[in-house]
């Protein structure tokens, strides 16, 4: 059996690039119709309805990890991560301003919250990061946070895409993502400095690698079943959000 080499750190980086620039989501047909302005009201709420079980599941991943952390110096930069996303105060952070979009795009507060209608791949999908951060190497769940090396982009193509063709659609609506363009950076910098820094045997750096695989199939995946669900052959199953028609 071939030994694989170990990568250089930068070596290591643009292996993890080329991961994003062939898995990542942005590639995703059903992206491309959200972006393009080719879905309907519905079919955008249909994704915002199941983003947001995503979302509102990434600070139980991130304390899973949190207190598995070794140091307090580790602690205090992924806390960081919660408060983000969780905020400092009822009403604020990442979860709530995903929320408030899914109200702006005309879904019900209450409906959101219970969770009722996302669909059963994306809770499997999403319960399998969670799972794979709690019980993976502190290295793996490192690096599988790192699709946010890619998402910059996403975030304005997605932001520019949405304003351009619904016109039902606002500024305000899509508030979640201004501070993401600054937030994910931050992350992803200290993300990779740490892969770079502790993945320095071939193993190692075959598991960061197949770490961000993985990621990248749990974001792929829910494109997946929201494009089976709601564009073709548009087929929800039992129990899951239903379009209404207008």
């Amino acid at each position: 059996m071939l030994t694989q080499p170990v990568l250089s750190p930068e070596g290591l980086a643009d292996a993890l690039r080329a991961i994003g620039a062939e898995r990542y989501h942005i590639l995703h047909p059903f992206h491309r119709l959200l972006h393009d302005g080719q879905l309907g009201r519905g079919q955008v709420q249909a994704w915002a309805l199941n983003r947001y079980y995503y979302q509102s599941s990434i600070p139980v991943k991130d304390a899973t990890l949190l207190a598995r952390l070794p140091s307090a110096d580790l602690r205090r930069e992924w806390r960081r991560r919660l408060v983000d996303h969780d905020g400092d105060a009822p009403g604020t952070g990442g979860v709530a301003r995903w929320l408030k979009l899914a109200e702006g795009v005309g879904l019900d507060r209450d409906y959101v919250l219970s969770g009722a209608g996302i669909l059963p791949a994306t809770r499997f999908a999403v319960d399998a990061y969670v799972a794979f951060v709690r019980d993976r190497s502190i290295l793996e769940a490192v690096a599988s946070s790192l699709t946010e090396l890619f998402s910059p982009k996403i975030i304005a193509e997605r932001v520019s895409g949405m304003l351009a063709h619904y016109d039902w659609i606002t500024q305000d609506t899509l508030a979640y993502f201004t501070p993401r363009l600054t937030q994910a950076p931050k992350d992803s910098d200290f993300a990779l400095a740490y892969v770079q820094e502790h993945a320095r045997t071939p193993d190692a750096q075959q598991a960061v690698l197949g770490a961000l695989r993985f990621k990248c199939d749990v974001l792929w995946a829910q494109l997946d079943a929201l494009h089976h669900a709601y564009v073709s052959p548009s087929c929800p199953p039992p129990g899951a959000f239903v379009p209404q028609t207008r």
